[in-house]
């Protein structure tokens, strides 16, 4: 979906997915090309606005990645407070909440709400037409390495909070996969 706020200080809402392999010696964070960016990012992209966080993560695993949902399971902190709300729809705590300038410009930025997905095994389908081939499995030494040319600096930070989360298992995988998680 194109931006919907296109007048300068604006800003649109984004979600992203850090997905991390965990069948490997050490775990592996998945990120793609950019198609418009020309940066290594992690998958994900605008928040419709007729629709969740929650709801824009599950249809933008399946178009940018070609992971089924049952394919992903959710990583949550290990203590969560709220378990329901009165009249409210409660959604998976993010890996990050952040505001960055989507072009180094500053003149539009996105608000992005990251998840933390672990999975054992390659995506079932493909990306979807017009969505970026070009992924990479990259490790945390793989992480530091790259060049600040290739990779937004946020998605690197990010990116390692993913992995050491998951390589030190602070953080609790969900028994349901993406597919039944809020139902």
């Amino acid at each position: 979906m194109p931006h919907i706020h296109t007048e300068p200080g604006q800003h649109d809402h984004t979600a992203s997915a850090f997905i991390v392999r965990t069948d490997t010696i050490r775990p592996h964070l998945l990120l793609h090309m950019h198609r418009k960016v020309g940066k290594l990012l992690q998958p994900g992209g605008h928040i419709e606005l007729n629709e969740t966080p929650w709801g824009s993560i599950k249809h933008e695993l399946i178009e940018e990645t070609g992971y089924a949902h049952d394919q992903l399971f959710l990583m949550q902190p290990p203590i969560r407070k709220l378990s329901s709300l009165t009249n409210a729809e409660i959604h998976p705590f993010p890996l990050c909440h952040n505001t960055h300038d989507y072009m180094p410009t500053g003149d539009h930025r996105h608000t992005d709400i990251s998840y933390l997905f672990v999975t054992n095994q390659d995506p079932i389908g493909l990306p979807e037409e017009g969505e970026s081939t070009d992924f990479r499995w990259v490790t945390l030494d793989d992480l530091e390495k790259l060049d600040d040319s290739e990779i937004a600096s946020n998605c690197r930070q990010i990116g390692t909070l993913a992995l050491l989360i998951v390589e030190n298992k602070e953080w609790i995988k969900e028994s349901k996969s993406v597919a039944t998680w809020g139902k």
